[in-house]
């Protein structure tokens, strides 16, 4: 059976390689964008004739694509192992806790070891939680302006035909009262 000990030193193993994987991927894409901006593009000068635009709908492929940024990447290589660390080893504590007694002789380790990884690991979560909230807060203004415009569509609409109706019956009476 493989040691508390040796599970931590895995776990360590994994997180500093996911470490070194980020900062590589920092540093390639630092370089990438380094070299862009030394080496000219060259841009060839054509003449278009000038067209008449038409009107797009909005569809999926209007949408302007985002590239991954450094918060993406921190994201999925740091912050999401760490988060599942957290909750993993603490239910894994949990666990064994409860079928071993060895484990709660030892429990102040395991508990400072949570501690530890738990400040950022809530921090990230508070974080996510928060923006979650402000996503959730522009979705609702979206749809309370939608609502009242369509509640001013239909509020025009039905004054619009209200009045075609009532100069529908005018025109009528002035064509009974010529007869």
């Amino acid at each position: 059976m493989i040691e508390w000990i040796e599970i931590l030193e895995i776990l360590a193993v994994v997180m500093a390689a996911m470490s070194v994987a980020l900062a590589l991927g920092v540093i390639v894409n630092f370089a990438r964008q380094a070299l862009r901006q030394i080496k000219p593009e060259v841009v060839k000068v054509v003449k278009v004739k000038e067209i008449k635009e038409k009107p797009k709908m909005s569809s999926e492929k209007d949408v302007a694509k985002e590239g991954v940024t450094f918060n993406d990447i921190f994201m999925f290589m740091i912050a999401v192992p760490l988060v599942l660390l957290w909750v993993g080893f603490a239910g894994f504590v949990i666990h064994s806790g409860l079928q071993d007694d060895s484990v709660l002789e030892q429990i102040e380790g395991y508990t400072t070891l949570i501690a530890i990884l738990g400040g950022p690991a809530l921090l990230i979560i508070k974080d996510a939680l928060d923006v979650w909230k402000q996503e959730q807060a522009e979705k609702t203004a979206f749809y309370k302006i939608k609502a009242q415009a369509v509640i001013d569509y239909n509020d025009a609409a039905q004054k619009q035909a209200q009045s075609i109706e009532s100069k529908a019956q005018d025109q009528e009476h002035k064509m009974e009262l010529k007869k």
